[in-house]
């Protein structure tokens, strides 16, 4: 029996990921899908809603809908995260953490990812350790975010689990890559014979070379992005920042490039509203149609949430290490020694291949001085973040405070933390000497 468990089942994101299992019955032939969330509110929409799609489509497998995670994670093949500690409200706190000490306050980048991180990571490893149990040898698919920081935590207390990280990135920045070659060559091209070759951290990453069919069209592509820069009266990249990179940035990496357009982007929330304010109104008008009792379709509303690709991403994932089929896909990974000369237990958002074997990073070349710089500032700050989490190290967590490109200066290291900490009471008992009242 091929099972496939969904952790965090109740997200807005579950239809589209249902969606993608439908289009792919053919080759990934799931029996039972199973939906575990916290929330029996958000089960009973979001799943009713996944029951109806597939029964739609001929009920091609079986959608099971429970509270109880060990239940849920008996006898899976798969196991996908794709959970929010604290939901959305959680999510805001973290943006206004920021907001409030004049610091980027976001949901995976700087003060708001570390927040993140530190509730996530003992809710991560705690799956890890059910599965240990009752579905030895499942592979671990974790798109929930911080992915980098989770995966890291997984690798360096949950050796044992089979697991990768995922995020929808990389496979948009290829997806558009490919939509702007085929306007200039007037030719359609099969994403399976396109390879995007990235490297760096979890939103901290830089594209610097694409091959289809094994033809390398980089310069190309590079060349006319910075035509394209050039032509913008408000271009998301400066062209001569492209030019002298030779790169393109993950968009994450504004934050670190414009901090003050970003900080200055906060300054609005007040009539805006941040994203996390945004998402709250989108989901409640998503769930409602979820809700319609004859709707059988995703609405078109799904597209405001973000995450483009997913479902194709995930799906991938999954079909190509069932099948055996050593696709070349972006993913989250210790390197292994696959980037010389970087410490080979650091995990990495690169290339790898995904067959049954496992994942398998390809051998890269390391990053040039500038971005290598700011990729080892940050992923000091996330082997810290991973101390703190998991033994609730309050040292640990001043000093990944410390060493954060985005994070306050030193004389206000402190009182960012321990606001930090308070904020998050509930679902940090590591920090407490107390039960959380919730854990995912």
């Amino acid at each position: 029996m091929l099972k496939v468990t969904v952790i965090g089942g109740g997200s807005s994101y579950t239809p589209e990921l249902i969606k993608g299992f439908l289009d792919r019955v053919d080759s990934f032939p799931l029996d039972e899908l199973w939906l575990v969330d916290i929330s029996q509110e958000r089960l009973d929409i979001v799943g009713g809603f996944a029951q109806r799609m597939v029964q739609a489509q001929g009920a091609p497998f079986q959608v099971h809908l429970t509270t109880d995670r060990r239940r849920g994670l008996e006898g899976a093949s798969y196991v996908i995260t794709q959970l929010r500690v604290g939901g959305m409200q959680a999510r805001r706190n973290d943006e206004y953490l920021g907001k409030r000490w004049g610091l980027i306050g976001q949901e995976t980048t700087g003060v708001g990812g570390m927040a993140k991180a530190l509730r996530t990571i003992p809710v991560i490893l705690d799956i890890a350790a059910d599965m240990r149990e009752v579905a030895p040898g499942a592979l671990l698919v974790n798109f929930t975010n911080p992915a980098g920081l989770n995966t890291e935590a997984i690798f360096r207390y949950a050796a044992d689990i089979p697991a990768v990280g995922v995020c929808n990135v990389p496979i948009t920045a290829k997806m558009m890559i490919i939509e702007e070659l085929e306007k200039t060559t007037g030719q359609a091209i099969d994403p399976a014979r396109a390879q995007l070759d990235t490297l760096g951290l979890n939103h901290l990453s830089w594209h610097r070379g694409f091959r289809v069919d094994g033809q390398d069209l980089w310069p190309m592509i590079l060349q006319g992005y910075i035509d394209r820069m050039r032509a913008e009266e408000h271009p998301e990249w400066p062209p001569e920042l492209l030019e002298n990179l030779g790169m393109i940035p993950n968009y994450y990496l504004q934050y670190y490039y414009f901090t003050e357009k970003k900080l200055a982007e906060q300054a609005a929330w007040e009539e805006t509203g941040s994203r996390a304010e945004q998402v709250m109104a989108i989901e409640k008008d998503l769930l409602a149609e979820y809700a319609e009792p004859d709707r059988t379709e995703p609405p078109a509303d799904l597209m405001k949430r973000g995450g483009a690709w997913y479902s194709t991403l995930a799906t991938q994932i999954l079909n190509a290490h069932y099948n055996d089929l050593n696709e070349v896909h972006v993913v989250n990974i210790p390197h292994r020694g696959a980037v010389p000369g970087w410490p080979e237990d650091w995990v990495l958002e690169m290339p790898a291949r995904v067959g049954r074997a496992g994942i398998q990073p390809i051998p890269a070349e390391p990053l040039p001085p500038a971005p290598f710089g700011l990729l080892a500032h940050v992923k000091s700050y996330e082997l810290l973040t991973v101390e703190a989490a998991v033994h609730g190290d309050r040292r640990a967590a001043y000093l990944a405070l410390l060493a954060h490109p985005l994070g306050p200066s030193a004389d206000k290291v402190q009182a960012v933390l321990e606001d930090m900490l308070e904020t998050n009471k509930p679902y940090l008992p590591q920090f407490f000497g107390q039960d959380a009242d919730s854990r995912g």
